[in-house]
């Protein structure tokens, strides 16, 4: 168990490194400074230095928030470019970009490349987790497929109950959230197509 948890630890260490540089190298791209993208994301100067030094490991929201002021989308915060047309993401290669209070993961394990960005993620939520999904860009749409157990789904003021093999599509504009009630826990894939990233429609809403 100490060996397991020291390697979660330096893998977390090494993902929050990885998007610090990312994140650095995006923002100097556009000559802005950390107060001007402070601004545009809404995250203080303070947690953005931390991020681009890598002592911070960012929340989905947070890191969502980044990547629309960049323009670049969230999977280009969390690799390195890619020239290669085909990419393999081989069992347990993913990246964890969430992690449950029960043991929960979400695990973006496949990405397309900008403007319209669709991104593949592989979900698990133990018995009590929840995960509060802030609003996406405006025009991205959602799709959930259960593998596993049964979960919740809330949407302003709707709320679905997934079983095994259902599946959902949704607005990701608007807040929602996703629920394990059950004694057991659940999987699913969730796919994220969000149109427009870089465009210049969306720099003109960060300049704004």
């Amino acid at each position: 168990m100490v060996h397991y948890r020291a390697l979660m630890e330096e893998s977390a260490a090494e993902l929050a490194t990885a998007i610090g540089v990312r994140v650095k190298h995006e923002r100097q791209q556009r000559r802005w400074t950390l107060d001007q993208l402070a601004e545009g994301t809404g995250v203080s100067r303070r947690m953005l230095v931390n991020i681009e030094q890598g002592a911070a490991n960012p929340s989905v929201g947070t890191l969502l928030r980044i990547s629309g002021a960049l323009g670049v989308g969230l999977p280009d915060l969390v690799e390195p470019p890619r020239s290669k047309r085909m990419k393999v993401t081989r069992r347990g290669e993913g990246t964890v970009l969430w992690t449950g209070a029960h043991g929960g993961r979400g695990v973006l394990v496949a990405v397309t490349t900008p403007p319209n960005v669709v991104e593949l993620w592989d979900w698990t939520l133990e018995a009590g987790d929840r995960h509060v999904s802030e609003p996406h860009t405006a025009g991205t749409r959602k799709l959930v497929q259960v593998h596993l157990g049964t979960i919740s789904i809330s949407s302003g003021e709707e709320t679905i109950t997934l079983n095994d093999r259902d599946a959902l599509s949704f607005p990701g504009d608007v807040a929602h959230t996703y629920v394990n009630a059950g004694p057991h826990a659940a999987r699913f894939s969730l796919t994220v197509f969000d149109p427009g990233v870089g465009s210049a429609t969306r720099t003109e809403r960060v300049d704004a």
